[in-house]
């Protein structure tokens, strides 16, 4: 019968079901590009950018040449690239870290598109190559310190001064906020929710970064503040009213998200998988044990299943059939898979796990805060619920 064959040959343990097979060459080309970008230039200083709190600010632009900045936009400087690509490069940056495509998806998904998408050709025209270029950067004014999950009761106001708007209120929460060069700010009016392109050196606009946080630390969380900030008429945003704006906003940042945590959770599993076929104790690497291989093949079925997801939902994107549910299916399960990899990677590590010379406290850490924010957990749960039987449980 000859000898038995090696499970290791016939599979590429760190693609198990091959769905790199799924793509095209562009695909392939720029998930290469990003994860070559990751290994050289964020992966050599993430420890420490964690470590101290940053954010480097300068690799913004560097990422805007690599065309990742509103990569999924057409024209105004934006490479115009499928859903798919797009997620495929949020896969492989937030490998690296959640902070890193955090900042891409907030200036891409959350600044950039709702300026393209609603904005006037002036405020285009002022805003997007510069944003996309890496130039300028942006954030996404919604959430407010005591309106989350719910939007509507927003306190945010802008009034009418003549020809021009007042606004006045505060947002929490805010990624990029206090290195941001504008931020698009809903906020309530007489007519409804509206959007307002306000740049931040607007008299009247202030921001404060949230310190001593233990998730997403290589990336800046700020509260923003606006007292009697003047605006020109012109920077409403002309095409939406309501929150079908910021919502439509969230929707595409959450596509990002639930590409981005299958590279967090492949991460953690490559570093569990390298880990336990190189860590001896009792004579033998700790991969031989049962134990062990039980959890390495659970992790590789979550990042493998959580792929599959990932890249079916960007084909029904790219074909332009895919519903707000099924990003929140995606964006719920694939977070909530991934944070179970790394749980489960960090107790492979044994104490190993928890030092910051392995990326996997790292990533458990960041994906906490992925698992909130763009929608809880519990709001995606709902959303789904209404989709599967017609009926709202929100109140």
């Amino acid at each position: 019968m000859g000898e038995p064959l090696d499970p290791r040959r016939s599979t590429n343990p760190y693609d198990f079901l091959d769905s790199r097979s799924l793509l095209d060459d562009e695909e392939r080309a720029i998930a290469d590009t990003v994860r070559k970008f990751v290994d050289d230039r964020v992966l050599v200083g993430i420890t420490d950018w964690f470590d101290r709190g940053v954010f480097p600010r300068e690799l913004a632009t560097e990422m805007g040449a690599l065309g990742l900045l509103g990569m999924h936009l057409d024209g105004y400087g934006c490479a115009g690239t499928s859903a798919t690509a797009y997620g495929l490069a949020c896969l492989e940056l937030e490998a690296g870290d959640s902070g890193f495509r955090s900042f891409v998806s907030v200036q891409g998904s959350l600044a950039m598109f709702p300026i393209h998408a609603f904005g006037s050709e002036e405020q285009r025209q002022e805003w997007l190559p510069a944003m996309a270029a890496g130039e300028a950067i942006g954030c996404f004014g919604l959430t407010e310190p005591d309106s989350g999950s719910d939007p509507s009761n927003m306190r945010t106001v802008a009034r009418r001064d003549g020809g021009d708007w007042i606004l006045n209120g505060s947002k929490m929460w805010i990624t990029n906020g206090g290195i941001a060069d504008v931020a698009v700010v809903w906020a309530q009016t007489d007519g409804g929710i509206r959007g307002f392109v306000v740049p931040t050196d607007t008299p009247g606009f202030s921001t404060r970064d949230v310190d001593r946080k233990m998730s997403l630390r290589a990336s800046v969380t700020s509260a923003l503040s606006f007292d009697d900030v003047r605006l020109p008429g012109a920077a409403v945003l002309p095409g939406v009213t309501g929150l079908r704006g910021p919502l439509s906003c969230l929707n595409e940042a959450r596509f990002g998200i639930l590409f981005g945590v299958v590279g967090a959770g492949r991460s953690c599993y490559e570093a569990a998988l390298d880990y336990s076929t190189s860590r001896v104790q009792f004579g033998k690497p700790i991969a031989g044990f049962q134990l062990v291989q039980r959890k390495l093949v659970e992790m590789m079925i979550s990042v493998n299943r959580s792929t599959l997801v990932a890249m079916h939902l960007g084909r029904l994107k790219d074909a332009g059939q895919l519903s707000p549910a099924q990003v929140s299916f995606g964006k719920m399960d694939n977070v909530r898979q991934a944070i179970e990899v790394a749980r489960e990677a960090r107790n492979s590590l044994g104490a190993n796990g928890i030092t910051l010379d392995y990326p996997v406290i790292r990533h458990m850490n960041n994906l906490e805060s992925v698992y909130t924010y763009e929608g809880t957990n519990e709001v995606h749960t709902l959303a789904m619920g209404q989709a599967i039987t017609g009926l709202g449980a929100y109140r």
